[in-house]
C-alpha cells in the first residue's frame, strides 16, 4: 500500500516538502472514472477503503523482459491480483483484505465496455469483471458482494511494479520450501533471498508451485506487500530526496487512480501514514466455503463462505482491527526453517547432573519437538558442550534443533536417519522458543505484518 498508492506522499510529509510539489506529482497519475453514474452503494463506513487492483497490463515491458520473466504475448486485460486496503480513521491500522481471482462472483446489470451490449447481472469469476467493465463494474461487483463502500480506485501494472521494486533496492524474503514454477520461470532455493524487480513479479505471480493455487499465491503477496512495508520504512528511503524522485517516477508512471484521490488525499494520507509499521498491518484472505465451486459456462469457482466472510466485511465497515495484539513473548521467538512438529529428538544426558537429560526433552517437547520422552546417559558423562547429531539428510531440521539450543555444537553423524540426537552438556542453559519462518495459515487467517516479515541479520 504504502509504495504502490501512497509512497510519494509519505516522503513528502516527512520531508515537509510543500502542497506545490505535490500538485505536480499530482498531474503524473493517469485518471480513470471508477465511480461513473454509480448508485445504490454501501453506506459509508469509518476509514478509508482502497480497492488495490493489480493488472496483467505490459505494453512497456521490453521483449527481453518479457521472455525472461515468462510473462507471454498479449495480456488478458485482467485483474491479476484484486485486494482491499483499509486505512482506520485514526490512520494507525492498515488492513489488507485479498480477494481471490477465482471467487464466484455475480455482476450487477451493465453494459459490455468493448461491445456496448447491454448485460444482465450474470455469474462469473471474480477477475472477469474487470475484461467486461473495466474498473467501475469491478467496484460494482466488489461492493455487491462485501457492502463494503470503496472509497478509492488504484491500479498497478506489471511494469510499475517491477521498477518500484528495483528503485527500493530489491525486496527481502524467506522461504522454507524450494518455490520452483516452471509456468513463471521462479526458481528460488529455501532460505532469504533479496528480490529485485522482474523476480519479484514472478514470486508474486506465481500459481503452480503446490495445490493451492491462487490461495498460496495470495499468501506470498500479502508476506511481499509487509516485506515493502518494511523495507520502505526501515531503511531511510522516505527521507532520501534523490531516492524520492526515482520511487515517485517508477510508481507514477504506470499507475491509474480515481479523480478524487487528488493532493489533498496524497497528502493527507501520507502525514497519517508515516508512522505505520509492519506491525500496524494486518493480511488476511477472504474465507472460502467451498473449493472447486462449479458454474456453468464459468468453470470451477471459489464460493466464499458467507457468515465468516460477512464477520469480516463487518470489522471493516466499523473500522474495528481483525485481530487482537498477542503479547511479547519475554524471549525473543526465532524463525527456522522446519517446524518442530516434524521433528523427532532423542535426548540424552551427557553430564553427571542428575535429571538433566529428563528436563531438557521435557522443555523441547513444550516448544514444539517431537521428542521420544525417555531421554538416557551418555556412556562418557563429561560433556561440557551440547551436541546436536544429525544426518545429512535432515540438515535443515538440525539446524532447527540448534536454534533451540543456544551455543550448541552441530555434528554430522551418516546413517542416523530422521531421529535426531542431542547430548546435552554442562554448559547447557535454556531451550529457546523457535517456530517455523512460514507458519501455515487457512483461507481466513489473519497475521500482522510484522509476523510475516524476514527476521533481522
Amino acid at each position: 500500500m504504502r509504495v504502490s498508492t501512497a509512497l510519494s506522499a509519505v516522503v513528502l510529509a516527512s520531508a515537509g516538502i510543500g502542497h506545490a510539489v505535490l500538485s505536480h506529482l499530482d498531474s503524473d497519475i493517469a485518471r480513470v472514472d471508477a465511480f461513473k453514474d454509480m448508485k445504490n452503494r454501501p453506506r459509508a463506513g469509518h476509514g478509508m477503503n482502497v480497492l488495490l487492483v493489480g493488472t496483467d497490463g505490459r505494453d512497456r515491458v521490453t521483449e527481453e523482459e518479457r521472455r525472461r520473466f515468462r510473462l507471454g504475448g498479449a495480456p488478458c486485460h485482467c485483474t491479476d491480483t484484486m485486494m482491499i486496503v483499509h486505512i482506520s480513521a485514526d490512520r494507525e491500522r492498515a488492513t489488507v483484505v485479498s480477494l481471490p481471482r477465482d471467487s464466484y462472483a455475480e455482476t450487477p446489470g451493465h453494459t459490455d465496455r468493448n461491445t456496448g451490449e447491454r448485460h444482465e447481472g450474470h455469474p462469473l469469476k471474480l477477475n472477469a469483471a474487470y475484461a467486461e467493465g473495466g474498473p467501475q463494474l469491478t467496484v460494482r461487483t466488489v461492493e455487491a458482494m462485501t457492502r463494503v463502500k470503496i472509497d478509492h480506485y488504484l491500479e498497478v501494472d506489471f511494469t510499475s511494479f517491477m521498477k518500484t521494486v528495483d528503485v527500493l533496492g530489491g525486496v527481502r524474503i524467506c522461504t522454507a520450501q524450494p518455490l520452483k514454477d516452471s509456468y513463471t520461470g521462479l526458481d528460488l532455493p529455501a532460505g532469504r533471498h533479496t528480490l529485485m524487480g522482474g523476480q519479484a513479479l514472478q514470486y508474486v505471480r506465481s500459481r503452480h508451485l503446490d495445490g493451492a493455487s491462487d490461495l498460496s499465491r495470495m499468501k506470498r503477496q500479502q508476506r511481499f506487500m509487509a516485506a515493502t512495508i518494511d523495507r520502505a520504512t526501515s531503511s531511510g528511503i522516505l527521507l532520501n530526496p534523490m531516492k524520492f524522485r526515482d520511487v515517485t517516477r517508477a510508481v507514477l508512471g504506470s499507475v491509474r487512480a480515481d479523480k478524487g484521490f487528488g493532493t489533498d488525499e496524497l497528502l493527507a494520507l501520507g502525514r497519517a501514514m508515516r508512522n505505520f509499521s509492519p506491525s500496524s498491518s494486518e493480511f488476511t484472505t477472504v474465507p472460502i466455503g467451498q473449493m472447486g465451486y462449479a458454474v456453468k459456462g464459468v468453470g470451477s469457482t471459489l464460493k466464499w463462505d458467507p457468515a465468516a466472510s460477512g464477520r469480516l466485511f463487518t470489522a471493516l465497515r466499523e473500522d474495528r482491527p481483525l485481530s487482537v495484539p498477542k503479547p511479547v513473548p519475554r524471549t525473543p521467538v526465532e524463525r527456522v526453517p522446519v517446524d518442530p512438529k516434524q521433528i523427532r529428538v532423542q535426548v540424552e544426558n551427557g553430564t553427571e547432573a542428575s535429571g538433566l537429560g529428563k528436563r531438557v526433552d521435557q522443555e523441547l517437547r513444550a516448544t514444539g519437538f517431537r521428542t521420544t520422552g525417555v531421554p538416557s546417559n551418555a556412556k562418557h558423562p563429561d560433556v561440557e558442550r551440547t551436541v546436536v547429531f544429525y544426518d545429512p539428510q535432515w540438515d535443515n531440521s538440525a539446524k532447527s534443533l540448534a536454534a533451540a539450543l543456544p551455543g550448541s555444537e552441530l555434528r554430522v553423524e551418516r546413517g542416523r536417519g530422521p531421529t535426531l540426537l542431542v547430548t546435552v552438556g554442562a554448559a547447557h542453559k535454556e531451550v529457546r522458543p523457535v517456530k517455523p519462518e512460514e507458519p501455515p495459515q487457512e483461507t481466513g487467517a489473519v497475521v500482522r505484518g510484522d509476523e510475516v516479515v524476514c527476521g533481522k541479520e
